[in-house]
């Protein structure tokens, strides 16, 4: 029950209508327990000399009564209870979402999006099961095996010891039966991770399928993985299937009992008639609570295991976090500065930045070549924080990243990733993410997408901005993927822009066209843009050459060109592969 108390925060917002359902499913049990002493009132009566017929039905409408009034509380009881444990659900599912929106990039490196998604909807559905129904459950068990025993005992303790004695074994079995249903349901969600996964990753990755022709091997490993899914299930299930007939075994065993010795008391003028009926019917009262009991035992068991898997997502930290007091970032000039930058990536030992520093002044653009793997896009994230140095500081306007709330750091920059990413949404909202000014944001959108050479394009599609996109933006090309994420980070206006080889995928002319339209559009804007292609970088203010981690070389492109060094060798290279490429077409 340890990982189940950290629910219980969930429900103080519906205490009250928790404390009404609870009341409620006593009552309901209460009214359901007077129904067998009832009875035993009519039996007596039939044998009593004052005898009527007035009488007999009076009894008869008090079972009525009794059970209509106790229908009415076992309906609140559900409804309040089972709507109780659907809001816990959504309020889990939100707080569980948004905790997931706070960790880094460093997090999401070291966890499969399949396995986040099945703690998201399965996990969070049995959690329900066991705060919701269980729980009612529970309760509805505890107060009929308390009024029902009590009633046993009020009739013939003799006969109540003898009939409880087979259900000494009762706690050894449901202990037994919960560790087990505990470890094999861990096990089941752990395999629907490794499944939800898979899926998804064949899903998104289905044109690669296809195009290596191997839909026939993913469909043949998935049936794999699909199976020992059905596999573990039921194994499960046979465990569950034993743990009802167990305990039915011990109600049979006490109803036998029951039956020989309450008889021989009857005979024996020990207990009336109406008190044995009653005593046999509180007994089988008493054997749908520890059906019940198993049940719920077992609900809670997955509903424990399922929180703990929630709960070791929500207890991870992220390693970029807000301080405590954050300095306010206002009026942003955009001066960026690497101080001895260095860096290696959580779990490694390799550093990708070694020593790095330059100094970006506010309005400058900086251009970033090397070689792949030489740590272009590491700097560039460095500057968005999405990782902090593990050496060295980086500022902006003199400000130390790590005083400042990374929120506010991302809203005065924007970033262009090398792989552009686009949501099932329309065209506009794509490119209006993060816009706040809503009267301004079609403005803003239509300026950033003509920046972008994207405007004339999207005119022509039937919706034009209300086109919508399929899932990662899979109906544009790849050229049109990166306009688009290019002006998505225009239409914010940030004061720093980076683009991370970002034109890759668009051809040399319309990448000059962008880049034309860029320098007039971000003027007084400081830019970063990563490429190997020397039209992207020649009029930068500063260019930077890494190598393995290190700026090996800085300067204009005039002054790199006459140092005749790295950067002068990438150029050569870079002319020989256009112009072999050239030769073929």
């Amino acid at each position: 029950m340890g990982e189940l108390r950290t629910i219980l925060p969930f429900f103080r917002p519906y205490r009250r209508g928790l404390i009404i359902g609870i009341v409620c499913t006593a009552l309901a049990n209460v009214l359901q327990i007077a129904a067998p002493y009832l009875t035993k009132l009519v039996i007596d009566g039939l044998s009593a000399a004052d005898v009527t017929a007035a009488r007999i039905a009076f009894l008869g409408g008090l079972i009525v009564v009794a059970a209509a009034v106790g229908g009415v509380f076992r309906y609140v009881m559900r409804q309040l209870m089972n709507g109780i444990s659907r809001r816990v659900e959504t309020d889990l599912r939100d707080a569980y979402f948004r905790h997931l929106l706070r960790l880094d990039a460093t997090y999401y490196g070291t966890i499969r999006t399949g396995d986040l998604m099945s703690r998201a909807t399965n996990d969070t559905g049995a959690v329900r099961q066991a705060v919701g129904p269980s729980v009612m459950y529970l309760v509805n068990t505890a107060v009929t095996f308390a009024f029902a025993l009590g009633f046993m005992i009020w009739i013939s303790p003799r006969l109540t010891l003898l009939a409880m004695l087979p259900m000494l074994g009762l706690p050894v079995i449901v202990l037994g039966f919960g560790r087990v249903i505990h470890e094999r349901y861990e096990e089941i969600q752990e395999q629907f991770s490794v499944l939800s996964t898979f899926v998804q990753e064949n899903f998104t990755g289905v044109r690669i399928v296809r195009a290596y022709t191997q839909e026939a091997d993913q469909a043949r490993r998935f049936d794999e993985q699909n199976e020992h899914y059905r596999s573990q299930n039921m194994g499960l299930v046979r465990i569950a299937g034993l743990f009802h007939p167990a305990l039915g075994l011990l109600s049979g065993a006490a109803m036998v009992v029951v039956t020989w010795v309450g008889g021989t008391q009857v005979m024996n003028g020990a207990i009336t008639l109406g008190d044995f009926v009653a005593f046999s019917l509180y007994l089988a009262t008493m054997v749908w609570p520890m059906i019940a009991l198993g049940w719920v035992m077992n609900g809670i068991k997955r509903g424990e295991a399922s929180m703990g898997r929630i709960n070791q997502v929500m207890r991870a930290q992220p390693l970029v976090a807000a301080p405590a007091r954050p300095v306010a970032l206002e009026n942003v000039r955009g001066e960026v500065a690497f101080e001895n930058v260095s860096f290696a990536y959580p779990g490694t030992q390799r550093p990708v930045l070694e020593d790095v520093s330059f100094v970006a002044s506010a309005g400058d653009t900086v251009a970033i070549v090397g070689q792949t793997g030489s740590g272009k896009s590491t700097l560039v994230a460095l500057m968005a924080r999405l990782y902090d140095p593990t050496a060295g500081r980086i500022t902006v306007d003199g400000v130390p990243l790590t005083d400042l709330d990374p929120g506010d750091l991302r809203r005065s920059i924007g970033v262009v990733p090398q792989d552009p990413f686009l949501f099932s949404d329309t065209i506009e909202r794509n490119i209006g993410l993060g816009v706040e000014d809503d009267a301004r944001r079609s403005e803003l959108v239509t300026r950033a997408a003509s920046v972008a050479q994207l405007h004339e394009q999207i005119l022509d599609f039937p919706s034009q901005y209300a086109t919508l996109l399929g899932e990662r933006g899979i109906n544009l090309s790849g050229g049109q993927k990166q306009r688009a994420t290019l002006a998505r980070a225009l239409a914010r206006s940030p004061a720093v822009i980076v683009l991370d080889d970002a034109l890759s995928a668009v051809d040399t002319h319309t990448e000059a066209a962008i880049l034309a339209d860029l320098r007039g559009a971000v003027r007084g804007t400081t830019a970063f843009i990563v490429s190997h292609r020397v039209s992207a970088v020649m009029h930068a203010d500063q260019i930077l050459v890494l190598e393995h981690g290190r700026i090996v070389e800085r300067g204009r492109h005039a002054e790199l060109i006459a140092a005749n060094g790295t950067y002068a060798r990438l150029l050569r290279r870079q002319l020989l592969e256009e112009g072999l490429e050239t030769a073929v077409a």
